[in-house]
């Protein structure tokens, strides 16, 4: 049998979208923690496939792959199970917009600007950048009120199937509601809520948990 790995973190979001992928098609995979914030930044024998430094890896035999979103795609064409990506052409379109606007507009302010500076900064007894998370909340809020629109009345993200653009979003989302201002957010947009709450009980969510086993019954 083919070896799979992901090489990543636990704690990584993008580590987590491949792994909420890998789940769902039920591939059977190991996980190799690779630590790119060492002192000495990501270990040599890594950045021999990645170049950027970057998680996560895929190990599929001699085919490495990085670049989450060319990974999921890449999970979803090779592997059987239900398919993540839709086959009208409109609502792929859409949810590689959605994709798109997480990647460039999503990830950074949610999860570096927010939840970091609120979260693991203050956490760890430093003095969060108040400022910088009060700059990112309007993009946020523009943000959550577009996917909330999008979603409309569907039980997914794109229409009533799960797709990748729900594996790329949840995790960015579960960090920011543990935060008060990402939580007081959400609050703002029901069917987003509703959503969140639909995908923490999926056994792939509750297998890629961020943090305990404990959290992963809640789908942490």
């Amino acid at each position: 049998m083919t070896t799979i790995k992901l090489l990543g973190l636990r704690i990584s979001v993008y580590t987590r979208i491949a792994r909420l992928a890998l789940e769902e098609k039920e591939v059977d995979y190991q996980l190799e923690e690779v630590d790119i914030f060492a002192d000495d930044g990501p270990p040599a024998e890594y950045l021999a496939h990645n170049p950027f430094g970057t998680i996560p890896c895929l190990m599929h035999g001699e085919f490495y792959l990085y670049e989450t979103s060319a990974i999921n795609r890449y999970i979803d064409e090779t592997f059987p199970g239900t398919a993540l990506q839709p086959s009208k052409s409109a609502q792929r379109a859409r949810m590689n917009q959605v994709i798109s606007i997480l990647d460039c507009h999503t990830y950074r302010p949610m999860v570096w600007d927010v939840y970091v500076q609120r979260v693991v900064v203050a956490g760890g007894g430093g003095q969060a950048d108040e400022d910088l998370i009060a700059e990112a909340l309007p993009t946020l809020q523009n943000i959550l009120q577009q996917l909330d629109l999008w979603r409309d009345e569907h039980e997914f993200l794109i229409g009533d199937s799960l797709t990748l653009a729900d594996l790329h979003a949840y995790p960015m989302l579960r960090l920011f509601i543990e935060t008060p201002e990402g939580a007081a957010m959400l609050e703002s947009f029901p069917r987003l809520q509703q959503w969140m709450q639909q995908m923490q009980p999926r056994n792939s969510v509750r297998a890629t948990s961020f943090h305990s086993t404990i959290d992963a019954e809640n789908g942490f």
